[in-house]
């Protein structure tokens, strides 16, 4: 039986990429399925109810709620799938090649990626806003520098436990270059694994880009984000607590989706192993 024929065997599988491709479809088709513009602003109708043209009512400048949770699929998903992609590419050359590097220089790599991996990210977010600005390319720099070290880290793990291995002694000795070692031999077979770790850090992603969005990193005024949404219905905490509710559970329903996905295909090629 194949991986894709045990992930359509498995439930959990088939529920989290349900879930992955119900998000990616709103978020590809929300100028259709937003019932209102997500930045108009009717102050006439501020924090109103649930009604045929608000289904989920308004927030405190009388926008519609149901319109920027729709549109706020687009940022969250729009910048950690792509972020997490650049990520991933990066974290699994540098640290294939550096599996296959001499001792010295896998001992230099590994402490910047000890000094990179002690700051947090919100710090180095706060730090390339302060410099360059408030903006989504910023975020994205931001985030791009203080995680590749993560993603160098994993992935020459799984590297250094494959070059171990006697078929990587036997490529080397029949001749086969560092290259075509780590793009013939160690990336195929470190690659299923590394997408376990790829899905459940698009997870992490989400929940960071939506915490910079909190705390006023990355995007300007009004965007509509579910995490500067967030921020946005503090105020409103007591008076209108559905305003944190429905962007909190679409962050938290985004990323359960990929956690799901990415346990799911462990598991699969776990029992893929045990055969």
């Amino acid at each position: 039986m194949s991986m894709l024929e045990r992930l359509c065997r498995n439930p959990q599988a088939v529920i989290g990429f349900a879930m992955i491709a119900l998000f990616l479809l709103v978020a590809a088709f929300a100028p259709l399925l937003a019932p209102n513009n997500p930045y108009e602003q009717n102050l006439l109708h501020k924090y109103g109810g649930p009604d045929s043209r608000y289904p989920l009512g308004t927030d405190q400048l009388g926008r519609c709620v149901l319109s920027r949770l729709i549109y706020g699929a687009r940022y969250s998903l729009g910048i950690s799938l792509p972020v997490v992609a650049l990520l991933g590419a990066i974290g699994i050359v540098a640290g294939c090649f550096s599996a296959c590097a001499p001792r010295a220089i896998q001992t230099a790599l590994r402490y910047v990626c000890d000094v990179l991996i002690a700051f947090p990210a919100v710090v180095l977010a706060a730090a390339f806003t302060g410099v360059a600005g408030n903006g989504i390319a910023t975020l994205v720099v931001s985030v791009v520098v203080s995680m590749w070290a993560w993603f160098v880290r994993m992935a020459g793990a799984y590297a250094r436990v494959e070059m171990g291995k006697g078929y990587a002694l036997a490529s080397q000795i029949a001749g086969c270059g560092t290259p075509g070692l780590v793009f013939k031999h160690i990336m195929p077979n470190i690659l299923p694994q590394y997408l376990v770790y790829l899905s459940t850090g698009v997870a992490s992603m989400i929940i960071m880009v939506s915490g910079f969005a909190f705390l006023g990193l990355g995007f300007t005024a009004g965007t509509p984000e579910w995490g500067a949404m967030l921020n946005e219905a503090r105020k409103s905490l007591y008076a209108h607590p559905e305003l944190l509710m429905y962007p909190g559970l679409c962050i938290a329903a985004t990323a359960a989706a990929f956690n799901l996905f990415g346990e799911a295909l462990r598991d699969v090629l776990e029992q893929g192993e045990a055969r």
